[in-house]
């Protein structure tokens, strides 16, 4: 179905400002997939908050090049390209698809944008493997616990010897009688 030059420029318009809003932005193959897969991608893109939309590649470059962005060559975009927008964490929309890739062969990273810079394919792959925030969070809070741990069971160390050998002492040594009372 042919587009109008009228919504051409509302699909630009719309590209521009998701390219704006994003955090990042990944680019997929999805060729293959049925109706329902797609739909199931959405979902699960929607409530991890990020977004999938599928435009013209000519658009997509447009949008890239009018917000200031690198522009993709044509041979690193090749087959129907969907766009992985990802508005409240640049991690978790490359995460979504790439744990949907995982059922879904059909989903193939193709590169993406990120903090302005053009992602390859390995780059996009590398983004789409990295902890989750609340990962890092607890993998951060607990090596800030470590050396307080570490410093307190040495503290303890001392004073538990010490309390062990006195009981042992007082183990080894008859009890003493009770004062006679006066």
């Amino acid at each position: 179905m042919a587009v109008s030059r009228d919504q051409k420029k509302v699909l630009l318009q719309e590209l521009k400002d998701k390219l704006k809003s994003a955090q990042s932005v990944v680019f997929t193959n999805y060729i293959g997939l049925k109706v329902s897969e797609v739909s199931e991608l959405r979902r699960k893109l929607k409530a991890a908050g990020a977004e999938m939309k599928v435009a013209k590649k000519t658009l997509m470059r447009i949008a890239a090049k009018e917000e200031g962005f690198p522009v993709p060559e044509e041979k690193d975009m090749t087959g129907p390209v969907a766009c992985i927008f990802s508005i409240t964490d640049p991690i978790v929309g490359p995460q979504v698809a790439f744990a949907f890739s995982k059922e879904h062969k059909q989903v193939q990273f193709l590169g993406g944008f990120f903090e302005g810079k053009l992602l390859t394919k390995s780059d996009a792959m590398t983004l789409a493997t990295i902890p989750g925030k609340q990962v890092l969070l607890a993998t951060f809070a607990g090596m800030l616990q470590s050396p307080l741990r570490s410093f307190a069971s040495i503290i303890n160390s001392p004073l538990t010897g010490f309390a062990r050998a006195l009981s042992e002492k007082a183990k080894k040594q008859p009890a003493v009688a009770a004062a006679p009372a006066a």
